[in-house]
């Protein structure tokens, strides 16, 4: 973590909890307050399984998934939510069959880009967004215009953490939002009042994690 004013945000699954730290932190398109560390959520099997159960239950009997898109590095949650939606035991329609899971390819705009043996699992595919946040909604929004650039419906945006409840009329379903993390914030990068105030950057964040500077 970034800085030693870090903490968790605990539930009553011992899996499932929220990384962060508190301080001055500069992403590719806003200034935050609190970097948000998602990283073994994304990576180790047992945080992504219990992230992907409590996902699922945000979608009832009449969420049609086909197709899993997953941004920010998140392919093996979306493998474990794929899964949980095509259980047996789970209320959906596509229980006993199977979904895709896929990542974008981006151009050098920032737009995502499918190429031709990808693009067949977003044209007429009900498309389930998968991102690690969802705060400014920027990479949610580029997402949904893929989607349905490519012939693809959206069939909702999710996410482990967001402070959005809805993006371009979709509804944003998270496991984490505001009300865990008091007081996060997210300012343009031309009007960040930490910055007025002369606090510098603790540190540059992505999806890949931070780099101090």
């Amino acid at each position: 973590m970034p800085t030693q004013n870090s903490f968790k945000i605990r539930t009553k699954n011992r899996n499932l909890f929220l990384r962060v730290s508190k301080g001055h932190f500069a992403t590719n398109h806003s200034h935050i307050n609190y970097y948000i560390d998602v990283t073994t959520q994304k990576t180790r099997l047992s945080e992504s399984q219990a992230v992907a159960k409590e996902i699922v239950s945000f979608y009832n009997h009449s969420t049609i998934v086909d197709t899993i898109l997953c941004l920010d590095g998140t392919e093996v949650i979306g493998a474990c939510l794929a899964n949980e939606l095509t259980k047996e035991d789970f209320t959906n329609l596509n229980a006993h069959q199977t979904i895709y899971v896929v990542s974008p390819e981006f151009t050098t705009g920032s737009q995502l880009l499918f190429r031709e043996n990808i693009a067949p699992m977003i044209k007429g595919k009900n498309v389930l967004i998968f991102c690690a946040s969802v705060t400014t909604g920027y990479s949610a929004r580029a997402a949904i215009e893929a989607v349905k650039y490519y012939g693809g419906r959206v069939a909702g945006v999710s996410a482990i953490f967001a402070t959005l409840s809805e993006c371009d009329g979709y509804a944003v379903r998270s496991v984490f939002d505001g009300d865990d993390l008091e007081g996060y914030e997210s300012y343009p990068t031309h009007d960040c009042p930490i910055c007025k105030a002369g606090q510098k950057i603790d540190a540059l964040v992505n999806s890949y994690g931070y780099s101090k500077l």
